[in-house]
């Protein structure tokens, strides 16, 4: 994985350009500290920059910006393409000749022939710029599952984009006024949630979407959406359909010129991803987890006896307070907007890298695609009793707002908050997932900005599916997993210069599974999967579900004291459970560093 910055403008002189284009490179050089390049028009509309961690082709004919061979294409492209080699081959047989071994030119060949379609072919995960130098045009584009994030700028005529928020900050050009869009969603769901930002006038390109600068004028289209229609199958087939799925998606994840790790915390979904890559990688696999002093949270034990099961080069960390007390602060400079989550993957991210990895496998994705949340038995359940007290429209809303403003929990809050609203499988989503109550969220959001109008109560925008746990998938795909887990995941990995890779969160296996009924993809406990892979040692799936967290309460309450005792927030909100106090601590980190 790589940066990747862009400036499409015809009001800059050259040096200011390349001035600006310099700083935004500066800004993503721990993305990619193998290599860097800038590439600036000779009309000045354009330019370009890279920032390379070498995965493919660790020459220099892997170098970025990269052109086709009549210097109209310029491409500056961060991810990886996982069947490359059978597009190159199929291309090379259309007589395309390369001068690389890597994926980059692949997708330069694609555009030549296919233009904007060119998305439809590629299976991996990326944001992707390319510069046609012929027709002054800039084509941008982001993966169909939003694993690498690209966000952008538009103001007149001029266009910047870059895989960092930071970088487009640097350039000094937009004025960094807060988004109360994105300060609100922020507090409710404890991720800025896409197409939003912090920063009013910054946007994050949705997933599957691809963008077009022609002239000053931007075209957005999508180009890839889940689809949950449902085909008929039997309990066999659905396993043996799944299993073909997830060993085709391990085969392509291990694609590399480099060692490929794996993150192990010993749960269903990081110890399937180990069982596969065994039956599919010959020679040696290396893990690495964290353990805690803290016997209620430390899941060592389990992923040493994985590892053993497995035969892995087995790598353990035990993190304790103080060890991450002095982490913090560079996991707070790393953020490049505020989240609730993200510190376990920047601590396990140090550990594989120190250990000389530059690529690792991540179980993310699981419970998503395979009902491991109690979401997907709760939610149905609120909608259902919501529809219900429905029948009592006037006594409902008044005892939601009595419970949201009254409520002593802060569920009894984010509860009085849904009955207040039509009984839907979004409202219900984010009552269960929320941090803070909508009451809660406008005041805090208005303690920041009081200038600005307070924010209404969200509205339902999701599509309807085949079933409501279908929808419950989709909402966490789209919403936990894209906005939190996956941006989260790129930010602290690419922190220390190291490549997260999801093989659970591959298109072609989600497109797969995607027609499994709910009833049997989503039955609960993940029976599904752990179906799929009988490897899978019974000790790992027949014990309660724990998470890979840390144990932050007692940290907080602790030795990290100092960092959460000060926290700016009107008195009367609740600072417990841990989350809301993090929620806050983290904003008002990055608040200070951003904005004031």
């Amino acid at each position: 994985m790589c940066g990747i910055a862009g400036i499409l403008a015809n009001s800059f002189a050259p040096v200011q350009l390349e001035t600006l284009i310099q700083r935004m490179q500066t800004a993503l050089q721990h993305r990619g500290p193998d290599d860097h390049g800038i590439y600036i028009s000779t009309d000045g509309q354009a330019a370009i920059a890279h920032t390379r961690l070498a995965i493919l082709d660790l020459s220099p004919a892997g170098h970025q910006p990269m052109a086709t061979a009549d210097g109209r294409y310029w491409i500056t492209f961060n991810g990886e393409i996982y069947n490359f080699q059978k597009l190159r081959h199929h291309l090379e047989t259309q007589g395309e000749q390369f001068h690389s071994q890597t994926d980059t030119e692949v997708i330069l060949k694609l555009y030549q022939r296919f233009g904007a379609d060119c998305v439809n072919h590629l299976r991996g995960m990326f944001a992707l710029a390319i510069w046609d130098n012929r027709e002054k045009t800039c084509f941008l584009a982001r993966d169909p599952l939003g694993i690498k994030p690209l966000y952008y700028y538009h103001s007149g005529s001029t266009l910047i984009f870059a895989s960092e928020l930071r970088a487009i900050l640097a350039t000094g050009l937009p004025s960094i006024q807060p988004s109360i869009a994105g300060l609100y969603g922020y507090l409710v769901s404890g991720s800025v949630p896409e197409p939003h930002t912090l920063i009013e006038g910054i946007h994050c390109l949705p997933a599957g979407n691809w963008l077009s600068w022609q002239s000053g004028q931007l075209t957005q289209h999508q180009y890839w959406q889940i689809d949950f229609t449902s085909e008929t199958i039997s309990q066999p087939e659905a396993i043996a359909k799944v299993r073909t799925a997830l060993i085709d998606s391990i085969q392509h994840h291990f694609i590399s010129d480099v060692p490929v790790g794996i993150f192990l915390s010993g749960g269903i979904d990081s110890t399937a991803v180990v069982a596969l890559s065994r039956q599919t990688q010959q020679g040696e696999l290396r893990t690495y987890s964290i353990a805690f002093r803290e016997t209620d949270w430390n899941e060592g034990q389990i992923a040493r006896q994985v590892a053993e099961v497995f035969g892995t080069n087995h790598t353990e960390y035990q993190i304790t307070a103080s060890l991450g007390r002095e982490l913090f602060p560079k996991f707070l400079a790393t953020l490049d907007q505020p989240s609730i989550d993200g510190f376990n993957t920047f601590c396990v991210s140090r550990i594989a890298r120190d250990d000389g990895t530059k690529v690792v496998l991540s179980g993310l994705g699981g419970d998503e695609l395979f009902g491991g949340y109690p979401s997907f038995q709760k939610i149905p359940q609120m909608v259902h009793w919501g529809k219900q007290l429905q029948r009592l429209s006037q006594i409902r809303t008044q005892l939601g707002m009595g419970l949201e403003y009254w409520g002593r929990s802060t569920q009894l809050k984010r509860l009085g908050d849904f009955l207040q609203q039509p009984p839907t499988i979004t409202a219900a989503y984010r009552s269960f997932r929320g941090i803070f109550s909508h009451q809660e969220a406008s005041v805090i959001a208005h303690h920041y900005l009081p200038d600005l109008p307070l924010p209404t109560r969200s509205t339902d925008t999701s599509s309807p599916v085949s079933s409501l746990e279908d929808q419950v998938s989709l909402l966490e795909i789209t919403r936990y997993m894209r906005d939190q887990l996956l941006r989260d995941s790129d930010v602290t990995s690419m922190a220390w210069g190291l490549e997260l890779r999801v093989p659970l969160v591959d298109r072609v296996l989600v497109e797969t599974i995607s027609s499994i009924p709910s009833s049997i993809r989503l039955a609960p406990g993940k029976q599904l999967l752990i179906q799929a892979v009988p490897d899978l040692p019974e000790w790992v799936f027949n014990r309660p579900k724990q998470g890979f967290f840390f144990p932050f309460e007692q940290w907080i309450a602790g030795e990290w004291q100092d960092y959460f005792c000060n926290i700016n927030c009107p008195k009367h909100i609740q600072l417990k459970p841990w989350y809301r106090r993090w929620s806050l601590a983290v904003l008002q980190y990055w608040w200070e560093r951003v904005i004031a």
